[in-house]
């Protein structure tokens, strides 16, 4: 039986780069940093001083509800904006989608509301306060599926709502069971992408613990994040939310619906090798991507644009230069490649649907936005492929590709296409 075709109708973003899809595309294609010293708590002991942060950001435009926003750690906050901005953008109102039967949200989140948890430690620790202490809302706050649940409840919609968890790759794996649902008929719609704040001392401590994050670049935080090149020092944490409306086809055209781009195909893989760490020579990341590309009945010369995991790590840089160049073969040296987390920082949850949506701008505006801080590339650990360094370029894009890596071997790959 013929695969229901699925496409993307609308687009939401809340990112360091800008408050939607436009401010943070417009940034990222003039190779723009949003990454500064934190402002959201005070860094000063901690050995990690900057951030991706989400900058005036005014959850008061969004309508919703005194009483309903107390309730809203910041990770919900960011998919609340980025879900109503992407529903705007689709034609669709509160109204006509809470009629939708075959209506659904699955997102992607890795830790949860760690702001709210993080308080309510500090409380539970502190002698003078206590257990007795802790906010009755400390609970709903920092659990994962509280972001969808609120989405869900503010469109009164009825169908799937599911929250997945798969560390960095939670954001595209969101996308891809969202794809799968539509085409098996299970929905119509749905609201599908991911979100993450974590900017708290704690978790920035955590992260260094690891020897994972950047450190050296503390005063010139827009320097600090550099993907592929000799001078990298590790990630930076980013937060944000990126949201998008995937819809069948038959039904999109029915209700007449602009249609940005098609979700071609999906695949996924495991590791099963270390808890943080990938496979150096990328062999199974390459199978989520050779299951990707299997799924949308495409060649890997049929792919123009891909959007690297590209965390500015040594083992992450290396490991997916090494399933690009068995994946792609020959074709490897002319793709177009650049890590946009150059500019956002890596907003761990949600950033495999942040850089599915940079796919489609890359699709719907012929351009390929730059690795920024790209100077010298880390040829001596294998990072020798086209990354776009420093300024984006003018390109066709018929076909874009995603793949995140995330921590415990998680390996997603999307593909999207031009709409024809």
């Amino acid at each position: 039986m013929e695969k229901r075709r699925v496409v993307i109708t609308g687009l939401g973003a809340v990112t360091p780069l800008g408050n939607s899809v436009q401010e943070t595309w417009e940034a990222a294609k003039n190779g723009k940093s949003g990454i500064e010293k934190i402002t959201k708590f005070d860094a000063s002991s901690c050995p990690i001083t900057i951030a991706g942060e989400v900058k005036n950001f005014d959850f008061s435009i969004y309508g919703i509800s005194p009483k309903v926003k107390r309730k809203l750690d910041s990770f919900s906050k960011f998919l609340m904006a980025a879900s109503i901005q992407a529903v705007n953008d689709s034609g669709y109102t509160k109204e006509n989608l809470s009629k939708e039967v075959k209506a659904g949200i699955i997102i992607g989140n890795c830790l949860g509301g760690q702001i709210a948890a993080e308080e309510g430690f500090s409380r539970y620790f502190n002698p003078e306060v206590g257990p007795f202490r802790i906010s009755p809302l400390t609970a709903p706050m920092m659990i994962m599926n509280e972001a969808a649940a609120n989405v869900s409840i503010h469109y009164g919609i009825h169908g799937i709502s599911w929250t997945l968890s798969t560390a960095c790759a939670s954001g595209t794996d969101a996308l891809g069971l969202a794809a799968e649902l539509i085409r098996s008929g299970r929905l119509d719609v749905c609201i599908s992408g991911g979100t993450e704040s974590t900017i708290n001392g704690f978790s920035l401590s955590s992260y260094y613990a690891l020897q994972a994050l950047s450190y050296h670049y503390n005063d010139t935080p827009q320097k600090a994040c550099r993907p592929f090149d000799r001078d990298r020092d590790g990630f930076v944490v980013g937060e944000g939310s990126a949201v998008l409306i995937l819809e069948e086809l038959e039904h999109a055209k029915k209700r007449g619906a602009k249609i940005y781009a098609e979700v071609a195909g999906f695949g996924s893989s495991s590791d099963a090798y270390h808890i943080t760490a990938p496979r150096k020579d990328g062999s199974i990341a390459a199978l989520a991507m050779k299951e990707a590309l299997l799924d949308a009945n495409m060649q890997p010369e049929d792919i123009q644009y891909y959007n690297a995991h590209g965390t500015a790590t040594i083992a992450n840089d290396t490991a997916e230069t090494n399933m690009l160049h068995s994946v792609f073969k020959e074709h490897a040296k002319k793709l177009h490649i650049s890590s946009t987390k150059s500019m956002t920082g890596h907003l761990i949850g949600a950033a495999g649907a942040l850089e599915a949506l940079f796919c489609v701008k890359a699709i719907t505006d012929s351009f390929i936005p730059p690795t920024i801080n790209l100077d010298n590339p880390d040829i001596e650990n294998g990072c020798d492929l086209d990354y776009t360094p420093k300024k984006g370029i003018q390109a066709s894009v018929k076909a874009a590709a995603s793949t995140s890596l995330g921590f415990g071997g998680h390996n997603s790959c999307i593909i999207i296409k031009k709409y024809l």
